[in-house]
């Protein structure tokens, strides 16, 4: 009766569409049992999967082996099963996943897992009495490329962090992984023709060259993969399936690399007054001719250590202007007949593309390198930008990878309150899941081009949210990376309830199985006739907290009776899962006082101090603060407020601020008195009486940029 049950319920989670999509199924009579008779078999290409399965299944492998509990993994020579795609058939006495590749058997493997109880993952072997109701599933992707970008330069991620996150992409079918090595803030891999390039841009802060520049100021931080670990994560990705696609960002974005060889930069004297010193300029001198030297020996050793058939060279965000300034950049444009400097971008990336031909690779872009569309088209372009950038580089004639930021981003924020980017759109995982090719455009030309779809995360903001724990970039990827696997998988045509229903009632318990601290849809918040009351639709548990007793969380159990319904916060939990804190929208209303913003630093022409002034947007420094340095926001009239959030740097980033300073307010605007530190370039005062002024002061030089962003306030009312 155990067993039936059992498998009433495995035939019940098979009748719906199993992460990451749905495939074709057929249903038989009976049920396979997971019991000591189990045993994986394989041909010897799918060895290596036999042996991984094992792991997770607890039981042996054996070649030759037929019978009774036989699991096994068939290549199919047939042509008739699509690249990566797969047959599971399942019947009383065996099992038998069929594919035409390896990528299929790995795939047909993870279907399989899907269909177990979630403790699969666990690797601890099933719960006793396991049986799976028999059936034949037919599927294959969409699309042959389905990736994900992890940034490991702005923050660094350890092997083992790394491995982690391929067998987390493996269990949902994503099979590119793309690192992004170097940035202006770190390099990450071990060249050993120049161990310089890691040892010492590997790590910034403290004692190294390389400036902090987002958090962890006074500690040198950082790190690099050996050439040793990199061919072990290589291999640990491929028997997952996982093709690893190393990053170089090039010709930009390289200020680690002219931090440690000064001379690959343009041949003019950098402006360092309103850095505090520190040589700004990021991008490679195109017309020095021993740069493409060092490079070769660089992208040489790239190209043996990956097997990737692509190399991703950048050819993003190139501040042109270095190379206007330079001499012998401006005499390269006059021989070449042109004064525009993209197409210097393009001789550049160029000579990059012939370095990696050498070695048998083809470069990867990304979407600015083919804006002239002179580069050449056996690379293959990330567009990134925008939709309308990936259907440009379709359009002329690119094979493109399709990731938009607004869609893809998984570094944007999830809603307006929570950490996060948001340059290009707040979006949760629904967004993610409704991106339609025909709704934005794209041809059937076009959808030729399209190689497949990509996420990103970008870790600027992660080293600030302890990078030593992965609770924020599982918060931040989960469940936005299960959106992007399917519909990378299978598309979308089920609709976003179906799908989310599947989400919360079948694959929020992997998620927990797996380990994955994955972010749940935040609480609805009411209030109405003095009652606050929170709910949710994924049967998580929701806890509550005031704030005034900030240790005090309890569960929620029924509605709150308060006439300050601002004081409440509330979040869910389910598993691993947890949901960011919600609010009753008073929380968060906030009002605009009239106010001038003055500073001991003049203000950027670009950025003035007026934006501040009128709270359209943060306004520009002219150069980096220095001990001493003051910034003062003025009130016309004295403010009464519960709240008061002052902030030199982003909102969202800690990024281009006073990095030590502290707080002076004035309640009669002639004298002040310290209020507190600055803590990341920002103070939270809570006044008991109206405040005329306050001046926020900097204790320290230099923030590693040449400018501090200064905020509009935040001001929340009295209630």
């Amino acid at each position: 009766m155990k067993r039936l049950s059992l498998a009433l319920a495995l035939l019940c989670a098979v009748s719906v569409s199993a992460q990451p999509g749905p495939g074709r199924t057929t249903f038989r009579e009976g049920v396979f049992p997971f019991d000591s008779r189990t045993t994986l078999t394989a041909d010897e290409a799918l060895r290596p999967i036999a042996d991984y399965a094992a792991e997770y299944l607890r039981c042996p492998v054996r070649q030759d082996h037929s019978g009774d509990g036989t699991v096994a993994l068939v290549l199919d020579a047939s042509g008739d099963i699509p690249a990566e795609g797969y047959r599971l058939e399942i019947a009383p006495d065996h099992i038998v996943v069929r594919s035409g590749d390896y990528g299929g058997a790995f795939n047909g493997v993870q279907a399989l897992f899907r269909l177990l109880p979630p403790a699969i993952y666990g690797k601890r072997g099933l719960p006793e009495g396991t049986v799976i109701a028999c059936a034949e599933t037919h599927d294959a992707p969409r699309f042959a490329f389905r990736g994900m970008m992890l940034d490991v330069a702005r923050t660094w991620m350890d092997a083992d962090a790394v491995k982690r996150y391929i067998d987390l992409l493996s269990y949902h079918n994503i099979n590119k992984l793309h690192l992004h090595l170097t940035d202006d803030e770190g390099w990450r891999i071990e060249i050993r023709s120049h161990p310089e390039l890691a040892e010492v841009g590997g790590f910034r802060g403290g004692d190294s060259p390389v400036k902090a520049i987002y958090g962890k100021w006074f500690e040198r931080y950082g790190g690099y993969y050996t050439q040793e670990e990199m061919r072990d994560i290589v291999r640990y990705a491929a028997v997952r399936n996982i093709e690893v696609i190393p990053e170089i960002d090039l010709p930009g974005h390289s200020r680690t690399v002219g931090t440690v060889h000064p001379e690959i930069r343009c041949a003019y004297a950098a402006d360092t007054a309103a850095t505090a010193g520190y040589d700004y300029r990021n991008a490679w001198c195109v017309a020095r001719e021993e740069n493409y030297e060092l490079l070769g020996d660089i992208l040489g050793e790239i190209c043996g250590l990956f097997p990737s058939e692509y190399i991703h060279i950048g050819g993003d965000e190139v501040d042109m202007s270095q190379w206007k300034r330079c001499p012998d950049c401006r005499a390269l444009m006059a021989r070449m007949g042109t004064d525009d400097p993209h197409r210097l971008e393009d001789l550049f990336l160029e000579r990059l593309a012939d370095i990696l031909r050498e070695h048998g690779k083809r470069p990867a872009v990304w979407n600015e390198a083919v804006r002239t569309g002179a580069f050449s088209h056996d690379c293959r372009v990330n567009g990134w930008e925008s939709t309308k950038a990936c259907l440009d580089a379709t359009a002329k004639g690119y094979r493109t990878v399709v990731m938009p930021g607004e869609y893809f981003y998984f570094d944007m924020r999830q809603s307006p309150n929570e950490p996060g980017h948001q340059w290009a759109a707040i979006f949760d995982a629904r967004k993610v899941y409704s991106f339609d090719f025909a709704e934005a455009g794209f041809s059937a030309a076009q959808m030729r081009r399209v190689e497949g779809l990509q996420g990103a995360f970008f870790s600027e903001l992660y080293v600030a949210h302890e990078p030593e724990k992965p609770d924020y970039l599982d918060y931040m990827l989960f469940p936005r990376v299960c959106a992007l696997a399917r519909i990378a998988w299978s598309g979308n045509d089920e609709g976003w309830d179906a799908y989310y229903k599947e989400l919360r009632e079948e694959h929020y318990p992997r998620m927990t199985a797996m380990g994955i601290r994955f972010r749940l849809t935040p609480p609805q918040v009411r209030y109405a006739d003095g009652m606050l009351t929170a709910a949710t639709d994924d049967g998580s548990r929701i806890r509550v907290v005031r704030d005034d007793r900030p240790d005090e969380e309890s569960d929620y159990t029924a509605p709150v009776e308060t006439s300050e319904p601002h004081r409440y916060r509330f979040r869910s939990e389910r598993g691993t899962g947890r949901s960011p804190y919600a609010a009753h929208d008073s929380r968060y209303r906030t009002i605009r006082p009239a106010v001038t913003l003055t500073s001991s630093i003049r203000e950027s022409a670009k950025f003035p101090y007026s934006n501040v002034d009128t709270y359209k947007g943060y306004a520009y420094t002219s150069r980096t603060g220095r001990k001493g340095d003051w910034v003062l926001y003025t009130f016309d009239e004295p403010v009464s407020c519960r709240e008061m959030l002052l902030r030199t740097g982003y909102s969202h980033l800690t990024k281009m601020q006073f990095v030590t300073g502290y707080a002076e307010v004035s309640y009669d605007g002639r004298t002040f008195e310290r209020a507190g530190e600055l803590d990341e370039g920002a103070i939270l005062l809570r006044p008991e009486r109206p405040v005329k002024a306050v001046r926020l002061v900097c204790t320290s030089d230099g923030n590693g940029t040449p400018i501090v962003v200064v905020m509009p306030p935040e001001i929340k009312p009295v209630l």
